[in-house]
């Protein structure tokens, strides 16, 4: 591998979600590393043989972190690979990627932990990182080797899009992750009080002639799942929360001091039931999209710190998947590429600060998961994001990164869009001109 030139990226508006700073300035990396930053950083102000990169005033920001996100290797490469994962990864301004294991082997054993960190050291262009199952295949029943999939290289612990339903499984999963001081994150949702429903229940989904599914699916588990916290003292997050109920749920177990977080998904932080329209399976989601009223309050939980995490939740589903009645299509929606974008919606219509947004993509999920990066901090790995706030544009499904194209913004009008992604000083997207 060639030496890095070093990389001065000037005139730029450096926010750093960390430290809580914006300031005009420049960014120097050298050797993969942030060396310096700040308004003493201009552009004639590199060392010799520096290669400049004037950002006209746009901001530079730590890479985003999305810590959910469906990658089909192994078994479902037909949706996503890891090469085509990380480059829609890279065109959305992720520069660390954290994988589901609800793959064909599950990640649920040392062995396929290492197969994907080879198969992305060879192929992704990103950082990536899988986390393993808390059950093996899934099921709900036999815990995991939670050590030896840490030691293999396991950021964190989950089921996907499962719910453990067995509450002595998951107090048991609960205390040995304690142990390891490891991280459990939970889908949470009754899987008998979702039983057939499709979208969210209430009078939208009476017009449609759809069975909903109510909030209180969320809810219970939730509830049940904080009882356990506070049993065992593991270190918990709430994989995607959606709706007003559950924030009470959240704010009260972190007021009690309890070891809990949450992730909202950037569809629920966008969208609501009304976006179905006429029956539009790019719409249809796992937990369901709720009310306008939820949505807000999701968006307000951003704001105040009650939600830690935004995720993409990238979930590819191929055509013949999507193509079919609202009631019998595959739950999911690709989100990657977009989730900065999307997530520049509540900047722009006032209702998250920019800095406050940053740390929910960046910032949070790398402390969260003991990962490097979400800082402009000297030393720290130079993984950064050049982002223009108001460049309009429309999407188009067809240029996404992606091997699927279910994307429920599809021909959405955004504004805002990344220029340039840094991994590791190594630039790995960037538009021409």
């Amino acid at each position: 591998m060639t030496a890095q030139r070093p990389l001065l990226l000037a005139n730029a508006l450096l926010v750093d979600p960390a430290a809580g700073t914006q300031v005009h300035g420049g960014l120097l990396v050298r050797d993969g590393l942030i060396a310096d930053a700040g308004p003493h950083l201009a552009p004639g102000a590199a060392p010799e043989g520096t290669e400049t990169v004037d950002c006209g005033g746009r901001i530079v920001a730590p890479g985003l972190v999305d810590m959910r996100c469906f990658v089909g290797e192994p078994g479902y490469e037909y949706r996503e690979t890891i090469a085509s994962a990380t480059a829609a990864a890279a065109a959305g301004g992720v520069t660390t990627l954290v994988s589901q294991p609800a793959t064909d082997p599950a990640v649920d054993d040392p062995a396929i932990v290492d197969f994907l960190l080879r198969r992305a050291r060879d192929t992704g262009i990103v950082r990536f990182h899988p986390m393993a199952a808390i059950t093996k295949k899934l099921a709900g029943r036999e815990m995991t080797e939670f050590g030896l999939l840490q030691e293999a290289g396991a950021v964190a612990f989950t089921d996907g899009a499962r719910s453990v339903t067995d509450a002595l499984v998951m107090r048991r999963a609960m205390t040995y992750a304690r142990d390891f001081d490891a991280l459990i994150v939970h889908h949470t949702e009754e899987p008998s009080l979702v039983g057939e429903g499709v979208m969210n229940e209430g009078e939208f989904a009476s017009r449609l002639g759809l069975a909903g599914i109510p909030v209180e699916a969320e809810t219970i588990m939730l509830e049940r799942d904080i009882r356990l916290v506070k049993l065992t003292g593991a270190r918990y997050h709430a994989a995607s929360v959606t709706c007003r109920d559950s924030l009470a749920i959240i704010a009260r177990a972190k007021n009690e001091g309890l070891p809990v977080t949450a992730a909202v998904s950037i569809n629920h932080l966008t969208l609501n039931e009304n976006d179905i329209g006429s029956y539009r399976t790019f719409c249809k989601l796992s937990p369901p999209l709720r009310t306008e009223d939820d949505r807000l309050a999701l968006a307000d939980a951003v704001a105040d710190g009650t939600i830690d995490v935004v995720v993409s939740d990238h979930d590819p589903q191929d055509v013949e998947t999507k193509r079919l009645p609202f009631a019998e299509a595959a739950p999911g929606a690709v989100g990657v590429e977009t989730m900065l974008p999307a997530a520049l919606r509540l900047v722009h219509g006032g209702l998250v600060p920019l800095a406050t947004l940053l740390r929910a993509l960046s910032t949070a999920p790398a402390q969260l998961l003991r990962l490097p990066g979400g800082t402009l901090a000297r030393g720290e790995a130079a993984d950064l994001v050049v982002i223009d706030l108001d460049t309009p544009w429309v999407l188009d499904r067809d240029d996404l990164r992606s091997k699927c194209k279910n994307s429920p913004f599809d021909e959405a009008r955004m504004s805002g869009r990344v220029l340039r992604t840094i991994v590791g000083g190594r630039t790995v997207h960037a538009v021409a001109g």
